[in-house]
């Protein structure tokens, strides 16, 4: 909120629509949850950049058991593992970048059989956060499916 705000002088001046859009937008931007605790956008954003580093790592070790391999389609099977790799970077810095800007930090804590665990810290206050590796699988399978749906697209717009 700005001095201006509660200011009834102002309220009779003319913005452009685009002005007092922008600025609304930039008030929604900014606002904190009242209560302080983590939105479920972030947790889903937490979770994101818990898995993206497994996905990474998967696809490292097929690629290096394609390049092992003496597949005809070898390369083609690398340039997509490539640009798989390349949106699993830039969806990792943009994750860190939002959440750093929004003052969430995660540590490893502990692992049990089958449950990974996670302190989340943000905003003066920290939480616990467990992933079962049943999950873990299905969100990496449904995630590969995306960025093999996206390659796909890519490709497909390529050869029109």
């Amino acid at each position: 909120m700005t001095k201006l705000d509660g200011n009834d002088r102002w309220q009779n001046k003319m913005l452009l629509t685009d002005h007092v859009d922008q600025y609304e937008e930039q008030q929604r931007e900014m606002e904190i949850p009242v209560n302080g605790l983590l939105t479920n956008e972030e947790r889903l954003m937490v979770r994101d950049l818990i898995l993206l580093p497994h996905i990474d790592t998967m696809l490292a070790k097929s690629m290096a058991e394609i390049e092992r391999s003496g597949n005809v389609l070898t390369k083609m099977y690398l340039l997509a593992g490539r640009y798989i790799q390349n949106r699993i970077s830039k969806d990792t810095w943009e994750l860190q970048k939002e959440l750093k800007q929004r003052n969430v930090r995660f540590i490893s804590e502990e692992q049990d059989d089958f449950i990974l665990h996670y302190k989340i810290f943000f905003r003066g206050y920290q939480e616990r956060f467990g992933l079962t590796r049943d999950v873990m699988r299905t969100e990496i399978s449904l995630r590969l499916t995306k960025y093999t749906a996206e390659l796909g697209r890519v490709l497909k717009d390529h050869l029109k």
